[in-house]
């Protein structure tokens, strides 16, 4: 599946950004053959659903004369003296549905077969004697649907059947920050008490907060603290199979977060495991969720900046002081839409705190009653958030350590009523581990170089993909960006893409021998191709694992 793939070349930090140190521009001059993932992901849906009417819920109609103008529906094993049709369907895309209409008409005379979708949008065909018909339809909106069949002939109808069906995407659901888990208190668990080694923390989502039922994915950003030993952290939905990829990776007396966005359980719930020899306190908090009902699709967008208070960016310059908040304006800026945002999607950094503390993302209007990372004194660290927009069309962060600390901010994409991506929630699935596997024999992405992966070729209708990125066995100071690649998969194949333009936004930040996660909402180029770039001056491994993406169709 993997081709081998590590490039490395003489691109140097784009000055401004956020990193951990300042390296030199690099003087390398040559640049070696570009290699990457080739291939497109094999996504396998999580919650895909099959729907079925069968025949024996036809209720059919005698012809217009008769006595008898309606039949009841027909008794279990009866034999059919009337046509019948049963439906059974399945979801094909984000607003797509599939349905066979298997018609039984005993006396082979030529019927009309009409469906009416549900939405006001109707079809019709012949049918001569018993077959099965093929219908697709693709809906304006996610939603819940009931699909009605009729059979009639010049009489009248014949034989009506329905079906109720729903959209395979979903659409998010902008929630206020609150807290569901804590084991430090016992928010949201049995009694305060750490996570077992090799245990698991049930998150409740359905009726927590005035979260409603029907949920199907959720976004937390899940943080751990007082560890006692190295490990990592596994979301996925109770009742599940446990998947073997990771969200959180920590050491022992970290602090860490990371955004996570997981399907929920058909309990309602979501399992947080503790893959880690000794015992961890874990906190969750929400900021969304996707059901299968009309609200906001999401709009990626190119990574770029919107605050540095280093150089007094889309804020005042200079530190933010301790217990200080900012605004930020997020309407109208950097491709965000004026009117209709509900939520955004950042990357959240800061860099040289003077003391350790948390920063905390929330509306404009509101307080902020939850983190979204956290640091130590000196330390350059990020994290992924989504957080709804305040009816001003901002949003706040505030700075809850007691010392100063400089916040760059970089948007990724928007979430709105009239945004067409609609998430699909897939098995979580390596795509790139470049500690070795049966596919991948190059070692660490060099210093400045950059691996590609073909997410998106072949398939235009996906917009934007869910992923975790992890870098671990760093060997210098800096950062990871993750950019759409301006080549085909074509002109790689054939030595002629272009080198790529270095990023001008950072995803996750380390020092040497660290391990950091961050999720990253990844936009691919025209081809669908998405970059990885190590900003930094010694080499690093990367994973980088998928856990659904957005579809348009």
């Amino acid at each position: 599946m993997l081709s081998a793939a590590v490039i490395a070349a003489g691109v140097g930090l784009i000055p401004g950004l956020a990193h951990a140190a300042d390296p030199v521009q690099p003087t390398k001059s040559s640049k070696p053959d570009a290699h990457g993932v080739d291939s497109t992901p094999d996504l396998t849906e999580v919650g895909q659903q099959k729907f079925s009417s069968p025949a024996e819920r036809t209720v059919r109609f005698a012809p217009k004369g008769n006595a008898k103008s309606k039949a009841a529906p027909q008794a279990d094993g009866a034999v059919a003296a009337d046509p019948t049709v049963g439906l059974s369907g399945w979801g094909t895309s984000a607003r797509g549905v599939h349905i066979d209409a298997a018609v039984t008409n005993p006396d082979s005379t030529l019927l009309s077969l009409s469906v009416e979708w549900g939405d006001g949008s109707t079809d019709q065909f012949n049918v001569y004697g018993s077959e099965t018909v093929p219908l697709q339809h693709s809906y304006k909106d996610i939603g819940y649907y009931t699909a009605k069949v009729t059979l009639s002939d010049n009489s009248g109808a014949r034989a009506v059947n329905t079906m109720d069906l729903w959209t395979l995407g979903s659409d998010f659901t902008p929630h206020t920050p609150t807290r569901l888990l804590d084991t430090r208190d016992g928010t949201g668990a049995p009694k305060a008490a750490k996570v077992a080694a090799f245990g698991t923390a049930k998150v409740k989502i359905e009726g927590a907060a005035k979260i409603p039922a029907g949920v199907n994915a959720v976004v937390l950003n899940v943080t751990v603290t007082n560890a006692t030993s190295s490990g990592h952290i596994t979301a996925y939905g109770s009742g599940d199979d446990r998947p073997t990829s990771s969200n959180v990776n920590y050491n022992a007396g970290q602090t860490v977060p990371n955004l996570v966005i997981v399907p929920v359980g058909a309990d309602g719930h979501v399992d947080l495991y503790n893959h880690s020899g000794g015992t961890v306190d874990l906190i969750a908090d929400v900021t969304g969720y996707f059901t299968h009902t009309s609200s906001s699709g999401y709009t990626p967008l190119a990574p770029s900046r919107l605050v540095d208070t280093r150089s007094g960016l889309g804020a005042k310059k200079g530190q933010v002081p301790g217990a200080g908040t900012f605004g930020v304006q997020i309407a109208g800026r950097n491709n965000v839409p004026s009117t209709g945002v509900t939520a955004v999607a950042l990357n959240v950094t800061v860099t040289e705190p003077k003391s350790e503390g948390h920063l905390s993302v929330f509306p404009s209007g509101q307080q902020a009653t939850t983190s979204n990372l956290n640091f130590s004194a000196g330390q350059t660290i990020a994290n992924a958030v989504i957080v709804p927009v305040g009816k001003d069309g901002k949003i706040s962060v505030r700075n809850g350590a007691w010392g100063a600390t400089d916040v760059i901010v970089d948007v990724v994409g928007f979430y709105s009523p009239d945004s067409e991506g609609a998430y699909r929630p897939v098995q979580p699935e390596r795509l790139l581990d470049t500690r070795g596997d049966a596919d991948w024999d190059s070692g660490p992405l060099d210093d400045f170089g950059y691996a590609y992966i073909a997410l998106g070729h072949n398939r235009p209708h996906e917009t934007s993909w869910v992923l975790n990125t992890t870098v671990t066995d760093t060997k210098a100071n800096g950062f990871l960006g993750v950019v759409p690649d301006p080549n085909t998969l074509y002109a790689y194949e054939n030595d002629f893409a272009s080198w790529p333009p270095a990023p001008t936004s950072s995803t996750l930040n380390w020092t040497p021998g660290k391990t950091v996660p961050n999720l990253v909402q990844a936009t691919g180029g025209p081809d669908g191709l998405v970059d990885f770039f190590n900003q930094s001056y010694g080499s690093t491994h990367l994973i980088v694992d998928i856990f659904g993406y957005y579809d348009k169709s």
